[in-house]
């Protein structure tokens, strides 16, 4: 199904350009992620086109609203939430981050927890060759994308 993302992946581009020219801002998360699934939502309506197969965690930062994230449907709804995740192990994932996700947590304790989640998923032992973690800071603009190194280190302080 990496086409079917590939072309919402590309309609949230196209949704973000205009809203750059059109406004000069950048597009909300939300509005972002309403977009990709307004698009979604059309291709179940007609007998004839097949719906998108793919599912999406959107997260950012709100000027307003601040950090937030959503997961989208095929069938085009999205729901918000504080911390989610999808694939295979959702469930339990879920569920354990229901038990210890809390509001106040640090950074470094989030980055913990994500891979404690993951941990409690995977069918293989968790090593910094087999994840990957991005850090959204509303702080400093952009993302960060956790080296080798930083991932090894968090994942010897899990033990």
């Amino acid at each position: 199904m990496t086409a079917d993302a590939r072309v919402l992946v590309d309609e949230a581009r196209v949704e973000s350009q205009i809203s750059v020219l059109s406004y000069d801002e950048k597009i909300q998360v939300e509005e972002c992620t309403r977009a990709i699934c307004d698009k979604a939502q059309l291709y179940t309506l007609n007998a004839g086109a097949r719906p998108f197969g793919v599912s999406f965690l959107i997260a950012g930062i709100d000027p307003i609203k601040g950090p937030q994230i959503f997961m989208t449907d095929p069938s085009g709804a999205y729901w918000g939430y504080k911390a989610n995740a999808i694939g295979a192990g959702a469930q339990n994932a879920r569920e354990f981050l229901e038990k210890e996700y809390k509001e106040d947590l640090s950074v470094e304790n989030l980055k913990k927890l994500t891979l404690k989640t993951l941990q409690r998923v995977m069918d293989e032992e968790l090593k910094e060759t087999n994840c990957d973690m991005v850090v959204i800071l509303k702080e400093k603009p952009g993302f960060h994308l956790l080296t080798e190194e930083e991932k090894k280190s968090l994942i010897a302080s899990l033990q």
